[in-house]
């Protein structure tokens, strides 16, 4: 089986059409006609993840984020970067290929992104105030993000407000997402969150809800630790139909540390 067919696999069983003019969701390095002897999901194509790959067995990595560190993994005034020589020509000499799965990760029903990170969080959805709202014992501010440090493997996630104030209900999103504040709410929970010049600064806010004496609070996961989970759930569905050869789930992990953290 050819990195090609596996891909042709995962367009029929995705369960709904396929894009085919994405620019995300193709072969983005490596040759995708050589012998797939094992396939890696991640959540980002990394020297390093592609390299822990290469030594396990699995020459095939399916990446939800970029290979060459932009959106459309443009190469344009790359070509003399030492790093994206090496990158490239690590690929080629082992054997490996990469292909991306963004859009059809997410397209997919469920999504299987928002679907592990869910899983990872262990919370249950609330018939509250709207979609993507989840519920969980009351708790304070302080003992749910340890206890969510712990729990998602972080090293450098940020919590706004007061550690005493007590939470029980977020509104959740991921990746570039922020949850939002809504009747019952008191935590809101994403992967990125700029501090400033936004529709809404949301950390500004919480700050001074805060202070005012309002229960609001946020925790802000980052990119990979709110996304990573999912490609565990892509590399399940994968083994529903690719049978050939092992699937595995393999972490990129994440590329922040905090000093004691590291």
């Amino acid at each position: 089986m050819t990195a090609r067919e596996v891909l042709a696999l995962m367009k029929q069983n995705l369960g709904s059409p396929w894009n085919e003019s994405t620019y995300r969701d193709v072969f983005h390095a490596g040759n995708p006609d050589i012998e797939v002897k094992g396939i890696a999901t991640t959540f980002m194509a990394t020297l390093d993840l592609i390299q822990r790959a290469h030594a396990a067995g699995l020459n095939m990595v399916i990446s939800h984020e970029t290979t060459y560190w932009n959106d459309r993994d443009d190469t344009n005034g790359l070509t003399a970067d030492a790093v994206y020589q090496f990158k490239t020509d690590y690929c080629l000499k082992n054997g490996m290929v990469v292909l991306r799965l963004h859009d059809h990760a997410h397209s997919h029903q469920p999504d299987f992104i928002m679907a592990g990170l869910v899983r990872a969080l262990g919370w249950t959805a609330s018939e509250g105030p709207g979609p993507r709202v989840y519920s969980f014992p009351k708790t304070t501010l302080g003992v749910m993000a340890a206890d969510l440090k712990k729990r998602m493997g972080a090293r450098a996630f940020r919590v706004v407000g007061d550690p005493k104030a007590t939470v029980s209900m977020a509104s959740v999103a991921m990746g570039y997402g922020m949850g939002r504040f809504s009747p019952g709410v008191d935590l809101i929970v994403g992967g990125e969150q700029p501090e400033a010049d936004t529709a809404l600064d949301l950390s500004s806010y919480v700050l001074d809800a805060a202070f005012f004496g309002m229960n609001k609070s946020q925790i802000i996961l980052g990119h990979n630790i709110s996304e990573e989970q999912g490609m565990e759930d892509a590399a399940i569905w994968l083994r529903t139909f690719v049978k050939e050869v092992p699937v595995q789930f393999v972490r990129s992990g994440e590329p922040y540390w905090s000093p004691g953290n590291g």
